[in-house]
């Protein structure tokens, strides 16, 4: 799962990767996607789940949060990040896209204008 994640992650323009308290994090200026990271469930603690952390708009954290098709991570949560479980039927598309719309909310500008860019030319 994270070389699949590690793909796409490491697409965007300027995208590096480090380690963060032990937790492979993907990033520009900012981190934009977690892999790994820890939550609550039934007041155990789930270590290391197969899940990408990630931020997005309130809209689309609320309806994911609603479907039951995302947690909140430990520690980042509270900053507006959400969870969502990796596994064989993950729809990667749709994994690239919450990817995307959390890129839109780190990075700066002119790495935004550079995806756009890129964007521009792959539909032409």
């Amino acid at each position: 799962m994270l070389d699949r994640l590690r793909a796409i992650a490491l697409g965007f323009p300027g995208a590096q990767e480090k380690l963060v308290v032990g937790n492979v994090a993907f990033f520009t200026r900012k981190v934009f996607a977690y892999y790994a990271m820890p939550y609550k469930e039934g007041g155990e603690i789930i270590h290391r789940p197969p899940s990408v952390g990630v931020l997005l708009p309130d809209d689309e954290r609320e309806a994911l949060l609603f479907e039951g098709r995302a947690h909140i991570p430990m520690y980042i949560g509270p900053s507006g990040w959400i969870g969502v479980l990796l596994d064989d039927s993950t729809d990667w598309e749709e994994i690239a896209e919450m990817l995307d719309d959390s890129f839109r909310l780190t990075a700066g500008k002119r790495l935004i204008q550079e995806l756009d860019a890129d964007s521009d030319r792959v539909d032409d």
